[in-house]
C-alpha cells in the first residue's frame, strides 16, 4: 500500500499567505516521515493559486538527501509541465483531467479534447525527461452538473491513457460526492482490465466516512492512497463544510489494521503533526 502526502491540496486554498520558510520547515518533516511521495506544490499561475506561487523557491528549500520520498508537483496546463520538467529532483508531473465536461472548462479553461492534447503533449515531455505523468480522473465519482458518469466512462478515459502510455491513474473526489457505491465498482473495473496501470484513490471524506470510503477503494483493488495530515483542504465546492481531505493518520490507522508494511518514521510523523497544527491550526 503507497501512501501520498498532499500538502500542496492541504494548503493551496488557506486564507492566509503561509511563509515560505514555513512550509519549507513542514515539508522537509514530511520527507522525514517516508511517505512513497509527497504531493508538495503545484506550477500554477499565481492569479490562480496565490499560495503556491512560491512553489520554485519552495522546492529549492527541500532537503532530498536523507529522504526515499518522491516529489510530485501538479500542473494545470503544457507549460506548468514544462517547468516541472525543468525540475530533475520532480518525479511525477500530476495533471487533473476531469470526466466532467463543466469541470474541465471550469477548471483549466479547456474542452476534455484539449485537455487530452495536453495529456498526450505531456507524456511525451516526460518521456524525454525521465519523469512520470499521474492523471487524475477529476470527478471521479460523480458531479452536481448533471455531466454523464459511469464505470463505463472512466473505463473509455483509462482507455485513452493505457494507449497514451500513462502508468497511473488516480480517481479524484473533487467535490466529496463519493460513497462505497460509487467507489467500489470503478476500482473493481479498472483493476481488473487493466492490471498493468497503478490505480490511486484522492477521496474526500467527513470524520464520520472515511473509513468506509478507504474500505470499499481497498477491498476493490486500489492500494495507491492520497491524504493529507489533519484532513485539511481538498474541498472548497462541498457543501458540507466538515468535508476535507483524507486524513494521512487514518490511512495510516486503516494501513496497519491490514497489515501492510509502510515503513514510516514514527518519531517524524509525530514532528510532521506538530509542524500542521502549528500551520493550520494556529491560522
Amino acid at each position: 500500500m503507497k501512501l501520498i502526502d498532499c500538502p500542496r491540496d492541504a494548503m493551496q486554498g488557506w486564507p492566509t499567505f503561509i511563509p515560505t520558510t514555513q512550509k519549507i520547515a513542514y515539508l522537509n518533516g514530511l520527507l522525514r516521515v517516508g511517505f512513497d511521495t509527497l504531493d508538495f506544490g503545484s506550477f500554477v499561475s499565481p492569479k490562480a493559486i496565490l499560495q503556491l506561487a512560491d512553489t520554485t523557491e519552495v522546492l529549492d528549500g527541500l532537503d532530498l538527501a536523507q529522504s526515499g520520498t518522491r516529489l510530485l508537483a501538479i500542473v494545470a496546463n503544457l507549460r506548468g509541465a514544462e517547468t516541472a520538467a525543468q525540475h530533475p529532483q520532480i518525479r511525477y508531473i500530476g495533471f487533473p483531467l476531469s470526466v466532467s465536461e463543466t469541470f474541465q472548462q471550469r477548471n483549466t479553461n479547456k474542452s476534455i479534447a484539449e485537455a487530452f492534447d495536453d495529456v498526450t503533449r505531456m507524456q511525451e515531455l516526460c518521456a524525454r525527461t525521465g519523469q512520470q505523468q499521474v492523471v487524475y480522473l477529476s470527478m471521479g465519482f460523480g458531479n452536481p452538473y448533471g455531466d454523464p458518469w459511469s464505470p463505463e466512462i472512466l473505463g473509455e478515459f483509462t482507455q485513452k491513457l493505457d494507449a497514451l502510455g500513462v502508468g497511473i491513474v488516480a480517481l479524484s473526489d473533487t467535490i466529496g460526492a463519493s460513497t462505497p457505491a460509487t467507489i467500489a465498482p470503478p476500482f473493481r473495473e479498472l483493476t481488473a482490465a487493466f492490471p498493468h496501470i497503478e490505480f490511486g484513490a484522492h477521496l474526500h471524506t467527513t470524520p464520520a466516512t472515511w473509513r468506509e470510503k478507504v474500505q470499499a477503494a481497498y477491498e476493490a483493488g486500489c492500494r495507491r492512497f492520497d491524504g493529507a495530515l489533519g484532513g485539511y483542504g481538498g474541498c472548497p465546492m462541498a457543501a458540507d463544510a466538515l468535508t476535507g481531505n483524507m486524513p494521512t493518520e487514518r490511512l495510516i490507522e486503516f494501513a496497519t489494521e491490514k497489515g501492510e508494511e509502510l515503513h514510516l518514521n514514527t518519531e517524524a510523523l509525530a514532528e510532521a503533526m506538530q509542524l500542521n497544527q502549528e500551520i493550520f491550526a494556529g491560522h
